[in-house]
């Protein structure tokens, strides 16, 4: 094992750290999606396609893998700057385009899995999720929940995030109240979720939805090791199941 990766020994075999060299990665999305990025980059994933139209703004510095010099440039572009200055020997894309539907089945097709970061600001998300179905490239979306990171796998031949609903308005929302009843009526309530939800419902104005650095960090530790679970071929629970990780529940 090469010394970049010396300290990921007995937990990853040579040869499946040599095998996520090559495995191939489509972000799309690079929100969230840049924390994740330098975690499976870290861990030995030099084969990512960065795709995202968005600038960086100074909002985006509380919770996102840029910097004050990068505000107003391309996120995919900083993105790939900041991974480079890490790995000069990864093989990163930077595609500086929001994702649509004309474009989506081309980005796709050559994946090996993709991360849907993708804002829920139109029908894209399902789109991108369909055409990776027709590819058979297994999907992870990451979720923000500030206090906590979550993390569903959507495989090509398993249940999809459009059968829930194929209403992209508010999905997110209604995805997580999902969670919310699941805890309520099988697990153990999850008061802290449902007070940020009630809270965010119930502001004046419309505005994206709160969100902390904390559950970016841990989305992207699932979102990796998800990956590495995908790449060596390991079972993982699919979509409608869930990872779903906080302290906040186990404080004592």
């Amino acid at each position: 094992m090469e010394e970049r990766y010396s300290r990921n020994r007995i937990y990853v075999r040579p040869e499946e750290q040599q095998l996520l060299k090559h495995f191939r990665i489509l972000l799309g999305g690079a929100g969230i999606g840049s924390i994740i990025a330098e975690c499976a980059l870290r861990f030995g994933f030099e084969t990512i396609t960065i795709v995202d139209g968005d600038v960086v703004e100074e909002s985006n510095l509380n919770r996102q893998n840029y910097r004050m010099q990068d505000i107003g440039k391309p996120k995919a572009e900083a993105l790939k700057e900041h991974l480079l200055s890490i790995n000069p020997n990864a093989d990163i894309t930077a595609i500086n385009t929001f994702i649509d539907a004309g474009n989506v089945e081309e980005l796709v097709k050559e994946q090996d899995v993709a991360i849907n970061a993708l804002d829920f600001q139109s029908d894209i998300p399902f789109v991108f999720d369909e055409w990776c179905q027709k590819y058979n490239v297994p999907v992870i979306h990451p979720y923000n929940l500030g206090w906590g990171g979550l993390a569903f796998v959507v495989e090509p031949t398993g249940p999809q995030l459009k059968d829930f609903t194929d209403k992209w308005e508010n999905f997110e929302v209604q995805l997580i109240e999902r969670i919310v009843n699941y805890f309520k009526l099988w697990v153990q309530p999850k008061p802290w979720i449902e007070k940020i939800i009630t809270q965010y419902k119930n502001e004046k104005s419309i505005l994206p939805p709160p969100q902390l650095p904390i559950a970016s960090w841990i989305a992207a530790g699932l979102c990796t090791n998800l990956l590495f679970c995908i790449a060596t071929g390991q079972k993982t629970k699919r979509y409608p199941k869930f990872y779903l990780s906080s302290i906040i529940d186990d404080r004592n």
